[in-house]
């Protein structure tokens, strides 16, 4: 049950960034990988959810280098951005 609140804040708080292109990203992002995170991944993407919006979008796109605390797997798959839907 407390995963369940847990993903349900994090799923909250990705969705509601204050930009819809951050939105998008950050609630995106939740939505293809949120699921499958362990306990470890889910405090990393909550602490990065903490970091202002344009930092985690220019890390997404490489404009600027991530926190060495956020290295490794989350990042490379945020950085993918096979995630975002794009209307055609």
């Amino acid at each position: 049950m407390q995963q369940d609140a847990e993903l349900k804040r994090l799923h909250w708080r990705a969705h509601h960034r204050g930009t819809k292109e951050a939105d998008i990203l950050v609630g995106g992002f939740f939505d293809a990988h949120g699921e499958s995170w362990s306990p470890a991944d889910r405090a990393l993407f909550a602490t990065m959810l903490d970091e202002q919006d344009v930092d985690i979008m220019a890390w997404a796109i490489g404009t600027a280098a991530a926190p060495e605390r956020y290295h490794g797997p989350m990042l490379e798959a945020l950085q993918r951005l096979d995630y975002i839907k794009v209307a055609r």
